[in-house]
């Protein structure tokens, strides 16, 4: 690595401690000031880093400070997003929901009176969970013992109400069995996706990655316009909570190697040798 990407680097680096101390969220234009450059050139640079901009970055940090402090007993709401940078209630409360997926107080309280349906079926690829919320499907899980995906889920919603599926739900578990099993079919079901601002992104590029085609961690990079944050996507990958839904499976090695999948490497090798079937078969 050159000098003056390491230099770029500690720039960044240094961007970003003063977001995650500042009392406040800081412009544009105070953080080019304290770097000594331009807007537009930090703007471009610290994109190009992280993947994200920077007052993305510190609405994700802000976001992670809440969550925090919520979880913690002796906090309350209003001392936790004013500890969190917010300046005013209103302004918390317009983005609490798309940050914690529930209102503050439920989310202090675990996620209790959130009700969060599941049910767990069989395919080919062993047992798969499905789980939604009032909004849509919230969680795909895949595995080989039913019992650790309803512990996986029950570790993710804490102390929500986990309820059992009804026969309305059973379709939506079917239409997700059918769907590993033959992608062609599709999947037609709203989903309820939560995440951070970079892994919102990075999610939506694999969605717009077709059935029967690959991607590299590079190249997924490229494409949401952050190509040094491989790494940073790489992890939004691995902390899909959607299998197939958002098709993380899909991304390879930069040699087109199959490699690190949240759910097996064998799971990840079966549904890209469906899909290349099934793509053949319409090329055919």
């Amino acid at each position: 690595m050159g000098r003056a990407s390491v230099n770029q680097t500690e720039l960044v680096v240094a961007v970003c401690r003063h977001i995650e101390h500042a009392d406040a969220e800081p412009t544009l234009e105070e953080l080019a000031l304290l770097a000594g450059v331009s807007s537009f050139y930090l703007q471009r640079l610290f994109k190009a880093q992280t993947g994200v901009t920077p007052k993305a970055y510190a609405q994700a940090h802000r976001a992670r400070r809440v969550r925090e402090a919520l979880a913690s007993e002796e906090a309350s709401v209003t001392a936790a997003f004013y500890d969190a940078g917010y300046s005013s209630s209103g302004r918390f409360y317009e983005q609490a929901d798309a940050v914690l997926g529930m209102t503050p107080r439920d989310f202090k309280a675990g996620g209790a009176g959130h009700d969060i349906r599941f049910a767990v079926g069989q395919c080919t690829l062993g047992a798969v969970l499905v789980a939604a919320s009032e909004r849509g499907v919230c969680a795909i899980l895949l595995g080989d013992e039913p019992e650790l995906l309803v512990k996986d889920l029950q570790d993710r919603f804490k102390t929500a109400r986990l309820i059992g599926a009804d026969q309305y739900f059973e379709q939506w578990v079917a239409q997700v069995v059918g769907f590993i099993e033959s992608p062609h079919l599709g999947l037609n079901l709203p989903l309820d996706i939560r995440g951070t601002a970079f892994q919102q992104r990075v999610w939506q590029a694999l969605r717009r990655v077709p059935a029967g085609q690959t991607v590299s961690y590079a190249e997924l990079a490229e494409r949401i316009g952050a190509p040094r944050a491989v790494r940073a996507v790489a992890g939004a990958c691995a902390a899909n909570p959607l299998a197939v839904a958002i098709p993380c499976h899909r991304v390879v090695r930069h040699d087109g190697a199959i490699s690190g999948y949240r759910w097996g490497v064998e799971r990840k090798r079966n549904l890209l040798c469906r899909e290349a079937a099934e793509r053949d078969k319409v090329i055919g």
